[in-house]
Parts: C-alpha cells; structure tokens; sequence
C-alpha cells in the first residue's frame, strides 16, 4: 500500500528501531511506548486488520504471533509477563491501518485494558 505507514517502514522509506526480523515479519519499538517494553510486529506483507485476513492469512498472522513471543523472551519479560495486542478499529485505539502486533511488558499491567 503506498501510503501506509508500516509498508513504508518495511520499504526503509522510515526510520524504525528494528529488534527483530525474517523474511516475512518486521519487530520494531513503538514510537509512544506505553510500557517499558513496547514493540509492534507487523507482516511484511501488508494486511490491512484482522477483520479483513483470509484463509490464507492465517500462517503469516500465527507467525506474526510467534515472533511476538520470541520477542518477549529477547526482551527478558517472559518470566515476568507480557500482553500480546492486536486492535481492530477506532475505538480500539488503532492508529495504522496495517495488521500490528503489541508487546507489551517490563511492568504490570492493569485489567482490564482501557
């Protein structure tokens, strides 16, 4: 997508502090960290949400998932505990309409959300 934010930032086009990444998925730092650890994973491959995945999503958003956690572990927040997010929609706070992944941790968190 030519104007999206996080297609730009796999492009290079954007300057992110990458902590992960392959082939198909992208880890970087949220510019507005909302906890010590805060860092968003996205697909490589633009998907706008998770409302509009298909069938055929479902391998790079499982992966999309399991970075999210490699990344918790590389962050040292795994034992302490972590909150995986994926937001769908204004009210949700979504920003970029790009399918994201939050990691969230290195303090506690509330619940329940918002």
């Amino acid at each position: 997508m030519p104007d999206c934010l996080f297609c730009k930032i796999v492009a290079g086009e954007i300057p992110a502090t990458v902590v992960a990444e392959d082939d198909q998925v992208l880890a970087f730092k949220d510019i507005n960290p909302q906890a010590p650890v805060h860092v968003l994973v996205i697909p490589k491959r633009h998907i706008a949400n998770t409302a509009t995945a298909t069938e055929s999503d479902e391998p790079l958003i499982g992966h999309v998932l399991r970075m999210g956690c490699r990344v918790a572990v590389e962050a040292g927040v795994d034992e302490s505990g972590f909150r995986l997010v994926l937001n769908r929609g204004p009210d949700s706070g979504e920003a970029v309409p790009h399918l994201h992944l939050h990691v969230l941790g290195g303090r506690r968190l509330a619940w329940p959300p918002g």
